[in-house]
C-alpha cells in the first residue's frame, strides 16, 4: 500500500471515486467523452507545483487526492499546500486508508517546506469534516466561491 503519482490510465478510476456521492454525481460523468478529464490530467502533470496522487493496494487504486503547492508573500514568503479531491473507495472506508493517505500528503507538504496544509470541503460533507478534524485540521476561515 502506498501513495504514488497518478498515471493517465488512472483517470477513469479517479473520476469513479469523485462521482461516488450525491455531490459528485451531479458534476462528474463516466459516460461519453472523457477528454476534459484527460486534458486536466495533462495540465496537472505538466505543472511542477501540482500533483495528482492515488493510494494503491494490491495493484488496485482505492484512493486519490490532488496536492497543489502555492507560493505566497504572507508569512515572510512562505509556501502553502492545498489538498483537493480527497476520496477513498466507498467499500474500503473505515480501514484507516484515508488517515494513511493524508499522513503521506502531510509529509509531502512538509518536505516541500510548506508552512500550512489547507483544504476546502463542501458544507454538506459533514462526515468528511469530522475526519479532517480528527487529523488536526481546524475550521479557521470562511470559504467563498463565485461560479464563472
Amino acid at each position: 500500500m502506498a501513495l504514488r503519482p497518478a498515471r493517465r490510465e488512472d483517470v477513469r478510476r479517479i473520476v469513479e471515486m469523485l462521482a461516488d456521492d450525491d455531490l459528485g454525481q451531479s458534476r462528474e460523468t463516466l459516460s461519453g467523452d472523457m477528454a476534459g478529464y484527460y486534458t486536466a490530467f495533462d495540465a496537472i502533470a505538466a505543472d511542477p507545483n501540482n500533483a495528482l496522487y492515488v493510494w494503491e493496494e494490491d495493484g488496485e487504486v482505492i484512493g486519490c487526492a490532488q496536492l497543489v503547492f502555492l507560493p505566497g508573500l504572507s508569512y515572510q514568503g512562505a509556501w502553502s499546500a492545498q489538498v483537493e479531491g480527497v476520496r477513498v473507495d466507498r467499500a474500503r472506508r473505515g480501514r484507516k486508508i484515508g488517515e494513511k493517505m493524508m499522513a503521506a500528503i502531510i509529509e509531502k507538504s512538509r518536505a516541500q517546506g510548506c508552512h500550512r496544509l489547507q483544504l476546502k470541503s463542501n458544507n454538506q460533507r459533514v462526515a468528511a469534516h469530522r475526519f479532517y478534524e480528527r487529523l488536526g485540521f481546524a475550521k479557521s476561515h470562511v470559504g467563498m466561491k463565485l461560479d464563472l
